[in-house]
């Protein structure tokens, strides 16, 4: 071997020092933990700067003190030489508040002793990443912009430093690469130096979120060793054993350090439960229940148990003209609200507040013969989306409107404009951190065509708009649904109509490689609503069918509409039990205590709009059996909710401007 080959094979492995003998590396080519160690082994005092935290169902670590900051001498590591490796990785997880603008926080730093030189950190700041490094003349800064962070989440980065190329991968997405004039150092020394967690060895610059996993692997790129991963925002390198095997409460007095869970006490509508949720406690005050998030859904631990006695006439609400839809909603520390999509655009629509046990009108926003109303979030950003079915003049181009709730004016105010056709509802909905929204295009002006593309539209986070992402070819759409089975996402839609018959197909897709494929076709006569619910480990799919049409006779109104029950062997939806409704076009799922019910917005059965609408309860092997009908007036949509003041059925009107909210009494 040459004197140059042996050169070159000393500088990949990092080989450094003036020793006699055998030529080593300056450390282990192993990943290097650093949480692991400026945490206390067992016997050792607890650390006071140190303070575990649960977040978003994962553990990290916080560093609260404000007089000592976590630090160890870089010689533990570097126990062969006195030289930081030329080639390397940095695999950090963390979770970060939004910082303040021109705010930079270290995640952690290499300083040397006697001078308080900065050797080598990396720090974080509004949507950049710093990598900080001693040259040989001066220091230098690598920087990589438009890193996208989402606040209060967990995130995963891989840095990877190789002669003139630094690479960050950001949740196992793609790399970013920058090239450098001039390459990483091969003799930065570290003799007298000490790796400082979470700071710069200053009060200034220390970093305010939690720390999961930091770990130096020197020699090779981490990010293959991480990436893919089922969840990449928390891919693992190596994390400190007390933040895997912790239990949510700490039992007795034996903790090596503070800790704490994030808790929160809601009142109203039960919150959100699914991964980032697990182990998080919800106290009901309503019904004087406690529970816990599994990860799926809650589970009790103290619960009153409850029944459903009658139901109560509560509220007489008058809306400006008739309502097609309802969306009720909560605005964390704002209030409870509820959307209604009218028929006329003069006034339009109305959003409405619960005040005192009552619904008042908040918010009045012009639509065009408004169909439905969709409230969803992206980024603790809150948003509610219109589908007009008609343009602002006869003829004219429909568009349909996404608003954006605005802290500052405690309003909605205009955000996106998306062209669509007859628009006759929105679903919102997110698949490994991205977030959708499709429409139902109900048929085109034009030439009356039903048969026609809905668009799946994408969340673009650099824009800040949905863009694009998929058409499907549909008939007379008039709903989605979408729902996850384990790690499979669904789709499905109620085709309504042809052209020719209502006796048509309605599809159930499923997302694979990135987009949505058939999985499904369902037979359905003039399908307007699809739910989908789950009682224990079951799943089913009740479909409201509306009418039965086609040119060798008459309509029909009162026929079956069905619910589907997911048969796992063969990975299909079947019959599961058929129900008579009268052009049903809304069913809606709900929960008192622990029995499960479905109401059934019955419209029209040919003759009349004044029809009972019926509440069906659970009963197992019986199916769901009918328990209360209820008097309406056109009935077109249910919606059911929790307040302070008990659990609530409000129900919107096709015919009249009057929609009604019932109390369900319970004993």
């Amino acid at each position: 071997m040459s004197v140059l080959q042996l050169a070159c094979l000393l500088i990949c492995l990092g080989a450094r020092g003036d020793q006699a003998g055998l030529w080593k590396p300056c450390t282990d080519l192993l990943p290097l933990d650093f949480l692991s160690r400026v945490l206390p082994r067992a016997g050792e005092a607890p650390l006071s700067e140190v303070r575990m935290v649960q977040s978003r169902g994962a553990r990290g670590l916080q560093l609260a003190g404000a007089q000592s900051a976590p630090s160890f001498p870089a010689s533990q590591i570097f126990n062969n030489c006195d030289f930081f490796p030329g080639e390397f990785s940095i695999v950090v997880t963390f979770n970060i508040p939004r910082l303040a603008n021109k705010r930079n926080e270290y995640i952690f730093s290499l300083v040397e002793e006697d001078s308080d030189g900065l050797l080598l950190g990396l720090r974080v700041s509004q949507e950049k990443l710093h990598f900080l490094y001693q040259g040989a003349t001066n220091r230098k800064r690598v920087t990589f912009k438009a890193v996208s962070l989402a606040e209060n989440q967990w995130h995963t980065l891989v840095l990877a430093v190789s002669g003139r190329y630094a690479a960050l991968t950001v949740d196992c997405g793609m790399a970013l690469e920058l090239v450098q004039e001039q390459p990483f150092p091969t003799t930065l020394r570290t003799s007298n130096s000490r790796f400082y967690i979470g700071n710069r060895r200053r009060w200034k610059g220390r970093f305010s979120g939690l720390l999961r996993q930091l770990v130096l692997l020197p020699g090779s790129d981490a990010t293959s060793r991480v990436c893919p991963s089922s969840d990449p925002r928390l891919a693992e390198l190596s994390i400190p054993e007390a933040l895997l095997t912790l239990p949510i409460t700490p039992s007795g007095n034996n903790s090596l350090y503070p800790y704490e869970a994030e808790v929160r006490v809601t009142l109203g509508i039960q919150p959100p439960c699914s991964r980032t949720e697990k182990g998080q406690l919800w106290f009901d005050t309503l019904n004087r229940g406690l529970f816990m998030c599994d990860g799926t859904a809650w589970q009790p631990l103290l619960q009153e148990k409850k029944r459903l006695d009658y139901v109560e006439d509560y509220q007489d609400l008058y809306t400006r003209s008739e309502t097609f839809d309802i969306e009720v909603f909560q605005i964390s520390s704002v209030g409870l609200f509820m959307a209604t999509a009218n028929r006329q655009s003069r006034p339009g629509s109305g959003i409405y507040k619960w005040v005192d046990g009552k619904f008042e009108l908040y918010q009045n926003i012009s639509t065009f013969e408004a169909r439905a109303w969709k409230y969803f979030t992206i980024d603790n950003k809150m948003f509610l989306a219109v589908a007009n079915s008609m343009g602002r003049t006869e003829g004219g181009q429909e568009l349909s409107i996404i608003y954006k709730w605005s802290p500052r004016k405690l309003k909605f105010l205009r955000h996106q404009t998306l062209e669509t056709h007859s628009a006759l509802d929105w679903e919102a909905f997110s698949i490994n951190n991205q977030s959708f929204l499709v429409v139902a295009n109900h048929r085109r002006g034009e030439d009356n065509n039903h048969n026609i593309n809905s668009v799946i539209y994408r969340w673009n986070p650099g824009t800040k708009v949905f863009e694009v992402n998929q058409t499907l070819l549909t008939s007379g759409a008039y709903d989605w649904e979408f729902f996850t089975v384990g790690p499979y996402h669904f789709l499905v839609v109620a085709n309504t109509f042809n052209g020719v018959s209502t006796h048509i197909k309605s599809t159930i897709y499923i997302w694979l490689r990135g987009m949505f494929q058939p999985f499904q076709h369902i037979t359905t006569m003039g399908a307007t609503d699809w739910e989908m619910f789950q009682i224990g480990g079951r799943y089913f799919l009740a479909v409201a069918n509306g009418q039965m049409l086609d040119h060798r006779g008459p309509s029909l109104y009162t026929i079956n509409s069905t619910i589907y029950e997911l048969n796992m062997i063969t990975q299909t939806f079947i019959k599961f039990q058929d129900i008579l409704t009268n052009s049903a076009v809304d069913w809606e799922f709900f929960t008192i205590g622990e029995e499960k019910f479905l109401v059934v917005a019955n419209s029209h059965d040919g003759n009349s709009y004044s029809l009972n609408s019926v509440i069906y309860r659970w009963q197992g092997y019986e199916g769901f059996v009918p328990i209360h009908s209820l008097p309406t007036i056109g009935c077109r949509d249910w919606e059911f909710f929790n307040s302070t003041e008990g659990s609530f059925l409000v129900y919107s009107s096709a015919t009249t401007s009057l929609s009604k909210v019932f109390k369900l009494k319970t004993y």
